[in-house]
């Protein structure tokens, strides 16, 4: 499910100040989502997993990076001081960061496989 939700996430944080209106405030505001978009977009295209075009880095390595970015672009409002502005623009950044930080947090970082799901299966019914 990460992956396939991974491609859609980039193009939104990419086009997020246009979708959302704060294209015009610039700076940092326009600049961190996309930038996130494109580093959210370039790791997916090679991150060891189903929906990838190379299998590079470990999906461990992935969703933390996705987390760290979470991270930044939830509190980049802040830090680099327009959320202040008058603008709306400190929201979109807020739930997009949180929803990365989820993201990254609660997808399962080991792949399931026939034989782990048979043994998990047995353990439960024992």
């Amino acid at each position: 499910m990460h992956g396939m939700l991974d491609y859609p996430m980039g193009v939104l944080l990419i086009a997020s100040p246009w979708i959302f209106g704060f294209s015009d405030v610039g700076g940092a505001a326009t600049a961190v989502p996309i930038v996130i978009g494109v580093v959210v977009l370039a790791q997916s295209l090679i991150t060891d997993y189903e929906y990838s075009v190379i299998d590079a880095p470990p999906l461990r390595g992935h969703l933390m990076m996705d987390v760290l970015a979470g991270v930044v672009l939830a509190a980049s409002p802040w830090i680099f001081g327009f959320a202040d502005e008058g603008t709306n623009a400190w929201l979109p950044h807020l739930l997009l960061g949180l929803a990365l930080i989820g993201s990254g947090t609660m997808t399962q970082a080991e792949r399931e496989t026939a034989s782990s799901r048979s043994r998990s299966s047995r353990a439960r019914t024992t």
